[in-house]
């Protein structure tokens, strides 16, 4: 990817096709003069005479179109852009033919047509944006829901780029306090104790490893949080799953044990969507025939729930409280609990009150034949599986791949300076690990990049942002 930065770059910003508005975007050194043949503002004033950012009414000029076309432009004369030069953006009838007609004309004037991602690049090269934020840009425009969305927000407004930017200022601090150190080593000054120096260098290493192990956990997508269907043998789990997906996905009989493998499939709760995973019944069964189908449908079962993020107990309310048998004893089990009470079009009035022995445990009655409940339901699991999201603090995909190696590397060699200072190996090994890790960062946040790796992040834009 090699571009000239000197060049004034236009292209179509909005999604092509039918649209009430296309936006064509352009930016460089000589927007004002490339807009100006063409471009005939309302009130009758020259571009030239724009000193700071103007919306200005006007009409295009398209002389192979033969007439002049209504537009608005938004105009940033100066630096004090997004890309840290001139910038315009002409808002036209959201007709493709227009739009293109508009493009080769100012294609004409002296403009090039963009390199994908070329806007971000230039933003970021001209420091708006670091990697973490330009990747948060990418992340925006392929959020396939609301978290994966919001996720892409926090991190171009800052949630990783602020911490790391923080660390780095610490860090090259705390190398600054060395280096002065070895510098007068012959007199009698001391920057920093060697105490100071291994409480702070452990508290950056504690910083980077976490932020690596979330990085981790997560991935290499948004994590989508898995809801997983529970209960005894014919309890209407099936059932439910069907109601909830609103179609016939899971086999439905009167005979217990119907479910025997695990169905998943996506389900949208107003624009928050998770996993939604059937089950087989919850039984006891002999340990001595763990080959089975019954113990295998079983341990599938216990499987499900511990990856689960939430866990749907069915209890039928048309039938006593059966004892149930589920893994949650299990440490790796960490799902929060809803109770879903079954069948409730079999009772003929109001039901009991029922204890969950959690008063946190959400809990409804619903009817999978009536749909009576379900829409309480899709809304507690909406409440739920929202304040899980929320509280996990994920990163767009692609930061994560790009940036997981890096900051692994980073903390380890924070812990090698923290073990050179703990066995007194001298400040000139604690100071090269230092840099070492600094580099590594400076890699993640783009503060130290190379052409190979803005070209493997801004390649995967589309052309226009």
């Amino acid at each position: 990817m090699t571009y000239d930065f000197t060049d004034t770059i236009v292209a179509l910003a909005t999604a092509p096709g039918r649209g009430a508005r296309a936006v064509v975007r352009v930016a460089g050194p000589d927007v004002v003069a490339v807009l100006q043949p063409c471009f005939l503002a309302d009130d009758g004033r020259q571009l030239r005479a724009v000193r700071q950012a103007s919306l200005v009414p006007g009409r295009l000029q398209l002389g192979e179109l033969h007439r002049a076309l209504p537009c608005e432009l938004l105009l940033w004369p100066d630096a004090r852009s997004y890309t840290r030069s001139s910038l315009a953006e002409i808002h036209l009838i959201g007709s493709a033919p227009l739009a293109e007609a508009a493009i080769r004309r100012l294609c004409q004037g002296g403009c090039r047509l963009a390199g994908p991602g070329e806007f971000t690049l230039r933003a970021f090269l001209g420091g708006r944006l670091d990697l973490t934020q330009a990747e948060a840009v990418l992340g925006v425009i392929q959020a396939a829901d609301g978290p994966q969305l919001d996720v892409a927000l926090r991190q171009l407004a800052g949630g990783l780029s602020g911490p790391l930017a923080h660390l780095r200022d610490h860090l090259l601090e705390l190398l600054a306090h060395l280096e002065a150190s070895l510098d007068f080593v012959d007199e009698d000054i001391q920057f920093l104790s060697d105490e100071d120096l291994r409480r702070q260098l452990q508290a950056a290493t504690e910083q980077v490893a976490g932020i690596a192990a979330q990085m981790q956990r997560r991935g290499e997508v948004v994590h989508q949080s898995r809801v997983v269907l529970t209960g005894t043998t014919n309890v209407g789990k099936s059932s439910l799953f069907n109601a909830l997906m609103e179609k016939q996905g899971a086999l439905v009989s009167h005979l217990a044990g119907t479910t025997r493998d695990y169905l998943t499939a996506t389900l949208d709760l107003d624009g928050i969507t998770c996993r939604l995973t059937d089950t087989a019944g919850i039984e006891q069964f002999d340990k001595t025939a763990a080959a089975s189908i019954a113990a295998q449908a079983q341990l599938a079962t216990d499987e499900q729930l511990r990856l689960a993020d939430v866990e749907l107990l069915c209890l039928d309310l048309s039938r006593p409280q059966p004892p149930v048998r589920t893994p949650r004893g299990d440490s790796q089990v960490r799902a929060k609990r809803v109770v879903a009470l079954t069948k409730r079009d079999l009772l003929p009035r109001s039901p009991q009150p029922f204890d969950a022995a959690d008063s946190t445990t959400p809990v409804v009655a619903v009817s999978s034949h009536t749909g009576e409940g379900l829409d309480e339901l899709r809304q507690v699991l909406r409440a739920v599986v929202l304040d899980l999201q929320r509280s996990d603090e994920v990163y767009v995909p692609a930061t994560v791949t790009r940036c997981r190696e890096g900051l692994r590397r980073a903390a380890g060699d924070l812990r090698a300076a923290l073990d050179a200072a703990d066995a007194r190996a001298g400040q000139e090994i604690v100071a090269a690990e230092i840099r070492q890790a600094l580099d590594e960062l400076g890699q993640v946040v783009g503060a130290v990049y190379t052409e190979d790796i803005l070209d493997r992040i801004f390649s995967r834009f589309c052309i226009g942002k």
